[in-house]
């Protein structure tokens, strides 16, 4: 069996193909899910809504807390990385974490930042020693996990090599810290011209639907075990 951690970090409601005004990355991220149920229904979902329940931000008592060695921590450290110990939990179970994440402002929803603040943890996720040859820094997160950042954009051609390619922050806001803590195996899909409401939207969401049902079938073979990897597109 694998685990699916499911994140959607929206602050719109419903999916776009259920509700009016519903969000384009909530959507691709439960066709992602449903899909790979659909494969492999003895899996595991974790799901997590920060787009409705953001974690709490990173303060100077997290800070201080996450630094502190646990041997060494008061009480009050312990209560105050609880959220953080519960979504790093989460991270390390799961072999695929499939992230709805629109832009905003050409980058992440600080629903999401907040999520990664909380789950790259020092000695947790991540290895620090000044003594170390080399870099002090090292990823501590391991096997083989894959991350797919299914997103959503008001304008169009944000997609690498695109006329406004270097606008978008979204992805690599995401990937560059994840990779940092050792899940490198990427992948994403988007969904454009959301503002537009015209043919061209339409187009898209078919372009970003079929791009979710080949992501499906490469990490169905990827993470493949003795589960029937039929019945992914």
């Amino acid at each position: 069996m694998k685990t699916i951690l499911h994140i959607d970090s929206s602050a719109r409601p419903g999916r776009s193909d259920t509700q009016a005004h519903g969000s384009h990355s909530r959507r691709l991220s439960a066709k992602f899910v449903e899909s790979w149920l659909a494969a492999r229904p003895n899996d595991t979902v974790i799901y997590r809504d920060v787009g409705t329940n953001p974690p709490t931000p990173v303060t100077g008592d997290w800070i201080h807390a996450a630094f502190t060695k646990p041997d060494d921590r008061e009480d009050w450290m312990h209560q105050v990385l609880t959220e953080s110990d519960e979504l790093v939990d989460e991270l390390l179970r799961a072999d695929v974490i499939v992230a709805g994440v629109p832009m905003y402002n050409f980058g992440m929803p600080a629903q999401m930042k907040a999520w990664i603040e909380n789950i790259v943890r020092v000695g947790k996720t991540f290895g620090f020693d000044r003594s170390r040859d080399g870099l002090p820094y090292w990823p501590m997160v391991t096997g083989e996990k894959s991350i797919v950042v299914l997103s959503a954009r008001g304008d169009f051609g944000y997609d690498p090599g695109g006329r406004v390619a270097h606008l978008n922050h979204v992805e690599n806001g995401v990937f560059s810290p994840l990779e940092y803590i050792g899940i490198t195996d990427q992948h994403r899909a988007a969904i454009e011209y959301d503002e537009f409401g015209d043919d061209r939207t339409a187009q898209s969401i078919t372009d970003a639907e079929a791009k979710v049902a080949n992501i499906i079938t490469e990490l169905l073979i990827r993470h493949a075990d003795t589960s029937t990897v039929a019945g992914a597109a």
